[in-house]
């Protein structure tokens, strides 16, 4: 079964929306595409501060070994530095079919 991996955060303090949208297109196409079992990925705004990331993956063995991975990845490390790592709500579902 798939898993949807929901993550809520807001920017770090002094970070342009630009900015993160910058490294936000990077990580994908620099690091998440190119993740075994990744299937979908999207960030959207909300109401104020708050963003969400939606990745939809192949298993929840996928999204460890990417998790893993992140650690020591450039494109991932610049995204998390723009983001108040105070605010990351990840939770994790597993789909039904």
């Amino acid at each position: 079964m798939a898993v949807v991996e929901i993550t809520t955060f807001r920017l770090a303090d002094g970070v342009s929306e630009a900015a993160f949208l910058e490294a936000d297109e990077r990580v994908c196409t620099d690091f998440s595409y190119r993740q075994p079992g990744l299937l979908r990925a999207t960030t959207a705004r909300g109401e104020g501060d708050e963003w969400i990331a939606i990745v939809l993956w192949r298993s929840g063995e996928d999204a460890d070994a990417a998790a893993a991975l992140a650690e020591t990845d450039s494109a991932a490390t610049e995204f998390r530095g723009l983001v108040d790592r105070r605010s990351i709500d990840r939770r994790r579902y597993t789909t039904l079919d």
